[in-house]
């Protein structure tokens, strides 16, 4: 059984930097997360995907409709959805990395599942 100072559940956006600040204010601490990837649900399946999607989305939008008013002529664009799911993924990837980077550099233990609490002193 492991023995910390501070126990974050959840590596969101609050979460994450909860840890952090607890490990340099020189508390053991170790975080709780869900996914198998840090960031909680708003970099793993919500907002951080989402607003990727809706960034390629906005430039296809502007290539077929915009461009054309600004002297930029192409011919008609095409949507590779594939391609901009593996963008997507991209960008997850690299803001999941620079979380587990922090967690290192601040020597937070992680832990994959769901935390929850058994007493004031104890999660399970």
């Amino acid at each position: 059984m492991s023995q910390f100072d501070v126990t974050v559940i959840g590596s969101g956006p609050g979460g994450y930097v909860a840890a952090i600040r607890a490990a340099q204010l020189g508390f053991t601490t170790a975080i709780i997360e869900k996914y198998p990837t840090l960031g909680g649900t708003c970099l793993n399946v919500g907002c951080i995907p989402s607003k990727a999607l809706l960034d390629s989305s906005e430039h296809f939008e502007n290539a077929k409709h915009n461009f054309a008013g600004h002297g930029i002529i192409i011919n008609e664009p095409q949507a590779d959805i594939a391609r901009m799911i593996e963008r997507k993924n991209e960008v997850v990837k690299q803001n999941t990395d620079g979380i587990n980077y922090l967690m290192n550099k601040n020597k937070i233990t992680v832990f994959e599942g769901v935390g929850s609490f058994e007493s004031a002193t104890q999660i399970k």
